[in-house]
């Protein structure tokens, strides 16, 4: 238990992160948002708004916890969220990059799931 506070609290902190970092470049007219839900273990940083006439609805990171493993679902930043993770402490044993197809997973340094 103290394993899944800890990643929930290191996920948390590198989206926070990443939104205000993002909330400071950003264009105007849309908004950087992040969502909690730890409940049920998910985590996104997401877009939303008009840029001019076109809508903007973009999902940059999405993370979650399963099985005692942070899987990565989606990642749209440039350094790569795995990377993040590894310099907050966590071993690449329990982060899964969950968007590569699982036949690719072991060619990796990271978990399989």
């Amino acid at each position: 238990m103290a394993k899944l506070t800890r990643y929930r609290q290191i996920i948390e902190k590198i989206l926070t992160e990443y939104r205000d970092w993002a909330a400071d470049s950003n264009q105007v007219g849309v908004q950087e948002c992040i969502a909690f839900d730890r409940e049920h273990n998910h985590y996104f940083w997401f877009s939303i708004g008009w840029n001019d006439k076109q809508r903007d609805f973009s999902i940059n990171a999405y993370l979650r916890l399963k099985d005692g493993k942070i899987w990565i679902e989606e990642d749209w930043t440039k350094q790569g969220i795995a990377n993040d993770l590894l310099e907050a402490g966590v071993t690449p044993e329990d982060i899964v990059l969950g968007f590569q197809h699982p036949s690719k997973r072991p060619l990796t340094e990271f978990a399989i799931a």
